[in-house]
């Protein structure tokens, strides 16, 4: 099926949404083991209703709180919360607490850096990295630090099937740039249980490039990466085989192979346009410098068949028995091979075969082109859950099983001005391990939210 614009908006009583979407049953193989079966229709969970404190627009009988925001004081008394909440994971802790670990995306001009802290610092001129928080029961939270700094545009990340977060740089700037005393674009491995532990040390092996998100194999400890690149020539589509697959913190240290993806005959997945498209015979190729010493990554020799790129590759999720990634837009303008509002792909290691599955746009009213989605994960709802990252108003949107769109949050921050409004976009849309809690961030102003309701009426 496919919506427009309009008969969204008209549906889900939602000012300002923007996604048309196209849809094919293959994303029942993400929805596998959720806990419901329920199709919520394009109405979602109802109408969003306006919030009096202007800051997160929810479906009646949702509620949040506001767990942490930039400039406050951080709880362990370190220095102020960073600006820039970006990727997040929400980890299982003792007594039914939650470990929290966020991304903060920050670049040298940030205005609230991650606080340097000794033994989790890795380049004290870097302004990025990640704090974590611990909830109780109940969303209280109880502590609030540095998890790891030093680091440089933090983007996103993703969990690891022994409780740690691999945090990614967006970024491949070398040592003597914007300041920079050390090399970035590199993975880290942050434990939030004891930050200490893991500390702050570059998986060089995983590459450096502009990395976005991870998602892990738990059957075989393969690690796939997505690169952010937005202007031509695009990012890739990796993997990382480590020497010691799933073999608990630490083990990614030991290196492993780094391989980039190439969909034979196809240069550029913007081309592909047909949900549903399936590609059998999908190839693995070793980068050959993953360091990226000389030349950026996306540049090398892949040899003569060369290698398969995309813009804007930014979310990626383990669901059931595959891997999801995301292509947030493309644009002929940028040099992509076509137009399209975000793609989320399919890859099914066992089989080898690549699918596209979701494409928004742009078959949609172009009055606000640039909505596009980012992160993405599982709702125990049994359906998805999409950070927005256009332009204008800024959503959570929900995608359910049959393929139908609806507006799960609202932004209200509005951080311009009146005649020039901007809001700022959500990102690390996570559900807590009961699956009673969505959390999700703001980015600017940093602003971590967490979203309560009756999720699986």
């Amino acid at each position: 099926m496919s919506a427009t614009r309009r008969q969204i908006l008209a549906g889900s009583g939602a000012l300002g949404v923007g996604v048309g979407i196209a849809f094919t049953g293959a994303l029942s193989d993400l929805f596998a083991g959720t806990a419901s079966a329920q199709d919520l229709g394009h109405e979602g969970y109802g109408p969003l209703v306006p919030d009096p404190n202007g800051l997160l627009d929810l479906p009646k009988g949702f509620r949040y709180r506001v767990l942490s925001r930039e400039g406050d004081p951080l709880r362990s008394g370190e220095g102020l919360v960073p600006s820039n909440h970006d990727g997040m994971t929400a980890l299982p802790a003792r007594d039914g607490r939650v470990h929290l670990v966020r991304n903060h995306e920050n670049r040298p001009t940030a205005a609230h850096p991650v606080p340097t802290v000794e033994g989790l610092t890795y380049d004290p001129a870097g302004k990025g990295g990640c704090t974590a928080l611990t909830l109780d029961s109940r969303n209280k939270v109880l502590s609030e630090r540095v998890a790891i700094a030093g680091t440089a545009v933090n983007c996103a990340g993703g969990p690891t099937p022994w409780l740690t977060w691999l945090t990614c740089e967006e970024t491949e700037d070398k040592a003597g740039t914007n300041g920079y005393a050390k090399d970035h674009g590199f993975i880290f491995e942050v434990d939030p249980s004891d930050p200490r532990r893991t500390g702050a040390v570059p998986l060089t092996a995983m590459g450096r490039f502009q990395h976005e998100a991870i998602a892990v194999d738990p059957h075989r400890g393969i690690v796939y990466e997505t690169e952010d690149a937005f202007l031509n020539p695009f990012g890739l589509f990796y993997r990382f085989l480590p020497e010691k697959p799933l073999g608990g913190v630490g083990s990614l240290r030991a290196g492993g192979r780094l391989q980039a993806m190439r969909v034979p005959g196809v240069a550029d997945l913007s081309s592909i346009q047909t949900t549903g498209a399936v590609f059998d015979g999908i190839e693995w190729v070793d980068v050959p410098d993953p360091f990226a010493a000389e030349t950026p990554v996306r540049l090398q020799d892949f040899g003569p068949k060369g290698i398969t790129h995309a813009q804007k590759l930014e979310g990626c999720y383990w669901g059931g028995s595959c891997v999801y990634f995301v292509s947030s837009f493309a644009r002929g303008s940028d040099g992509s091979a076509a137009d399209h509002f975000g793609q989320i792909w399919r890859y099914d290691p066992q089989r080898r075969r690549l699918t596209l599955v979701v494409v928004f746009g742009p078959d949609t009213d172009v009055q606000l082109p640039g909505e596009s989605p980012d992160n993405i994960c599982l709702a125990p709802s049994g359906g998805l859950m999409v950070c927005e990252d256009g332009n204008g108003a800024q959503h959570v949107f929900g995608v359910t099983r049959s393929g139908e769109v609806y507006a799960m949050a609202r932004g209200r921050q509005n951080i311009g001005t009146p005649e020039a409004p901007e809001w700022g976009e959500f990102a690390g849309v996570t559900f807590s391990p009961d699956g009673e809690t969505m959390y999700v961030n703001c980015y600017t102003p940093g602003t971590t939210f967490a979203v309560t309701g009756p999720w699986r009426r």
